[in-house]
């Protein structure tokens, strides 16, 4: 149905309209499109802030990071390793300048199958938060929803109170495993299950209520709804705002800029697609994964384990980009010494 311009005018934008139903995160590191969209918190990962910390505008706190990793001393890998995360904690603690919520900083990707390792980086990431004046009631700690990074979040969230947002989310059963440890909230990613099928099927599009993607998060939110679970549901990596639109009500999506950007300029009536009453009315079954069974039925889900496997090796990658760049000022720091 055509809306004239004049309606068009008066009808509250596609992002509007989301933010009432939903809470609106940016999937950004990048300060400018935090201030335009206003969203009520952000999320960060490594390639995300690898390409801020290529901005000339973030130059300084690159500089800064360099410069505390070169004051804690140490080897040079030592250097790089605290220079990174500070420059997560930089990055994270000049968003939270811009937004009212929380923002999520991601721990090291290649820690991802060692729960104390992960426990031991979240905890130090908290504490260089708490060094800037910003305590953990705003941070969301990022952790691979492994099996060993879910047990990690459960530890977390239960003996420190560290609120944690497990991300690299594809299948149902790190869904039901991520409920049962009680984190905070998940990340179901979209667009890269809608990619899997894309790539690997017969079919190369999908109506927005077809999506792959779409009917994952549908089904993790209508089980976690239905059975009373707290651990909030964000809608994670999406390819169109289709995907976005057909997850009206979800508790949170986060959403690129450009994406975030499209949103602004439509003027088309969004309905909700997701409720908890209707999800209480589904019919699904309770169940309960300990981990032989976790580990049985996310292998059970080709899609998942591959965009799992996939997604920690493009993270990892990314961190090591970053402490390449890392590496250059940190040397070129001590030469200027």
């Amino acid at each position: 149905m055509s809306v004239s311009p004049v309606k068009r005018r008066k009808m509250e934008s596609a992002l509007d309209q989301l933010k009432h139903r939903t809470t609106v995160v940016a999937d950004t590191g990048d300060f400018n499109a935090i201030d335009e969209y206003k969203p009520l918190d952000a999320t960060t990962n490594p390639s995300l802030i690898l390409a801020a910390a290529q901005m000339p505008a973030y130059q300084k706190l690159v500089d800064d990071a360099v410069a505390y990793g070169k004051k804690l001393g140490g080897s040079e890998e030592e250097q790089i390793k605290n220079a990174s995360d500070k420059l997560f904690v930089l990055f994270g603690a000049e968003i939270l300048k811009r937004i009212p919520g929380r923002v999520s900083t991601e721990v090291d990707a290649r820690l991802s199958f060692d729960k104390e390792g992960m426990i031991q980086r979240a905890r130090r990431l908290i504490d260089l938060y708490k060094e800037v004046g910003v305590g953990k009631d705003r941070i969301l700690i990022k952790l691979s929803s492994t099996w060993e990074g879910i047990q990690a979040g459960r530890v977390l969230e239960a003996e420190y109170g560290i609120h944690c947002n497990m991300t690299l989310l594809f299948s149902f059963a790190q869904a039901v495993a991520c409920a049962e440890a009680g984190v905070t909230l998940i990340s179901p990613f979209v667009g890269r299950i809608l990619d899997w099928y894309v790539a690997n099927g017969e079919k190369k599009t999908y109506e927005p209520s077809e999506d792959p993607g779409v009917k994952s998060v549908t089904k993790i939110y209508n089980y976690y709804k239905k059975f009373g679970y707290k651990t909030i549901v964000m809608g994670a990596s999406f390819r169109n705002t289709g995907q976005i639109k057909a997850l009206t009500g979800c508790d949170y999506l986060t959403i690129s800029p450009k994406l975030l950007a499209e949103l602004s300029k439509e003027h088309v009536k969004l309905t909700p697609t997701l409720s908890v009453k209707e999800a209480q009315a589904c019919n699904l079954e309770k169940i309960h994964l300990d981990e032989k069974a976790f580990r049985w039925h996310h292998n059970e889900d080709q899609m998942a384990v591959e965009k799992l496997s996939d997604g920690i090796r493009r993270f990892a990658a990314d961190a090591v980009k970053l402490e390449r760049m890392l590496k250059v000022d940190v040397v070129s720091h001590s030469s200027c010494v």
